[in-house]
């Protein structure tokens, strides 16, 4: 049993993975299973060059995020379980006790939160209710969001990222995982308003 579960290994997915692994050393993270499906093949991030996002050196491709994202996670927080080469095609059940169907496999979460992109290529059973137009894309694409208030699609389930509503650049994507890590943060601490980072030592 996972107590949460982030399906997409783009920029919302890993940055939630990264939020919520890095709190690993609160009394209310330490003892939590996190689990990320690295649905990656169809992340906008794998034709992507960057030159206007902060921290990032001019002409780093989203290749580059994508692979050096997956080894950030490993290494600084390997109590985060990485699914690869699995997709998920269903998601059932109730907040506390969801079961998570791939094409190999199937997982149990308190927790989700879908991290994909916002194609209309969208496919996963049991949340298809929740599609509507991408209120912030042209209506020719066809894009698509979950809907939601604050990334909450339903009770136990986040959006996060594009999908979530949001646009298709970099930092806004990575922001919305940020925010719905520290979200699940705050659930576990109780309600408290929480985030988490490091800080120089001084």
């Amino acid at each position: 049993m996972f107590d949460v579960l982030i399906i997409g290994g783009g920029a919302a997915g890993m940055q939630c993975a990264l939020v919520v692994g890095s709190a690993n050393k609160t009394a209310y993270a330490k003892d939590k299973k996190i689990g990320i499906v690295m649905h990656q093949k169809a992340s906008h991030l794998q034709s992507a060059l960057f030159n206007n996002v902060l921290g990032i050196a001019p002409g780093t491709t989203g290749m580059d995020i994508l692979n050096e994202g997956k080894k950030q996670l490993a290494t600084l927080y390997p109590h985060v379980s990485q699914i690869h080469s699995e997709k998920v095609v269903s998601i059932t059940g109730n907040a506390g006790n969801f079961t998570v169907t791939t094409n190999k496999s199937s997982y149990q979460s308190k927790l989700v939160v879908i991290a994909l992109g916002y194609t209309d290529m969208f496919d996963i059973e049991g949340l298809k209710q929740y599609m509507e137009p991408h209120a912030l894309s042209p209506a020719e694409k066809n894009r698509i969001q979950l809907k939601n208030t604050n990334h909450i699609v339903t009770d136990g389930i986040y959006v996060a990222g594009t999908l979530a509503g949001w646009r298709s650049q970099f930092a806004i994507a990575a922001g919305s995982g940020a925010q719905v890590g520290t979200d699940i943060l705050t659930l576990w601490n109780d309600g408290k308003h929480t985030k988490v980072h490091d800080k120089i030592p001084t």
